[in-house]
């Protein structure tokens, strides 16, 4: 593998960082509204899930003492 010197490296990196499509405004806010609204709805299931096996789980011992 040929080395490249410390020049060459950083003019591949800028050449690479310009290539790069960034995000939007529009679009990070999207995602970010869109991350919390599915971290919400896995919350609230594992809550509802939890719930579950826990009445089930006190069923259980409670036919059995």
């Amino acid at each position: 593998m040929a080395k490249t010197s410390p020049a060459q490296f950083v003019r591949q990196v800028r050449q690479e960082i310009s290539r790069i499509s960034w995000a939007g405004r529009r679009e990070t806010g999207l995602a970010t509204l869109t991350v919390f609204i599915m971290a919400t709805i896995a919350a609230i299931f594992f809550l509802l899930v939890d719930l579950l096996f826990s009445n089930v789980i006190q069923f259980v011992l409670g036919m059995f003492s």
